[in-house]
């Protein structure tokens, strides 16, 4: 889920939300150095998640990874550039590898567009070079399929072959592996329109593992965020799974 650079009023109200949920990992997606992501992450680890959160520089973004199956030890940064939009970890024993990303947006100006462009050329590096094995790739990677419908004329050929890319090295669109036609939108810009930017694209060995994969609209309904979440369930055994120790949402009294 997308949390929105949340404040601590809104981050109070995600987490009653995510403290009813049954995943076995979270992925949060545009964190940054303020209180609202914070408390997302010491609540999470006060009750027993195992919790990887780098603290991005100022005006920057994160990705926050929280899991009740212990991780393995973090071994670096997995981009170099805006490494704090990118969090990875495998399961101890390494029987999944897991990489959250948040991809910048942008607009018109050239800036940000080399921004972004310098950011997926990266990550798509950093993806050729992992290691072999199970993996899910997930978050809001602010890009389209081509066949996205509506299709937007501003979208770039780049971000577009991105996708492309991504399909052409064996990952697989989970969404895609279990709504083969469907078109549902994550995000919705003010002026209505609709862009399926969150996504989950698993490894080969984990195509024919994919259950279910599909959007919560809820999240972005009922105003915990603008984006809708996505949850994805994979044919396999946590191992080594924690003991947490109450909800999330019952945090200490604040002090002010």
């Amino acid at each position: 889920m997308n949390v929105g650079n949340p404040s601590r009023q809104r981050a109070e109200r995600q987490l009653e939300w995510l403290g009813q949920r049954d995943e076995d990992v979270l992925v949060l997606t545009e964190t940054s150095a303020n209180e609202g992501s914070d408390l997302l992450a010491m609540r999470l680890a006060g009750v027993g998640w195992d919790v990887r959160h780098p603290v991005p520089g100022a005006a920057e973004r994160a990705v926050l990874l929280a899991s009740r199956v212990r991780m393995a030890p973090r071994s670096g940064e997995f981009v170099g550039y805006l490494p704090s939009r990118v969090e990875a970890a495998a399961t101890v024993g390494g029987s999944v590898h897991l990489v959250g990303v948040y991809v910048p947006s942008r607009d018109a100006s050239i800036s940000k567009t080399e921004r972004k462009r310098r950011f997926v050329e990266a990550l798509a590096a950093s993806l050729r070079a992992r290691p072999t094995g199970p993996c899910v790739l997930i978050g809001d990677l602010n890009i389209l399929e081509p066949g996205h419908r509506p299709r937007y004329s501003w979208f770039s050929d780049w971000e577009y072959a991105f996708y492309n890319d991504l399909v052409a090295a064996g990952w697989s669109d989970a969404y895609r592996l279990t709504h083969p036609t469907s078109m549902e939108h994550s995000w919705i810009s003010h002026t209505g329109d609709g862009y399926r930017y969150d996504h989950v694209f698993v490894s080969s060995e984990l195509e024919d593992r994919v259950e279910s994969c599909g959007y919560i609209h809820e999240t972005r309904h009922d105003g915990l965020t603008d984006h809708s979440a996505m949850t994805v369930t994979l044919l396999r055994t946590p191992k080594e799974s924690l003991e947490l120790t109450g909800p999330v949402s019952a945090g200490p009294p604040a002090l002010f």
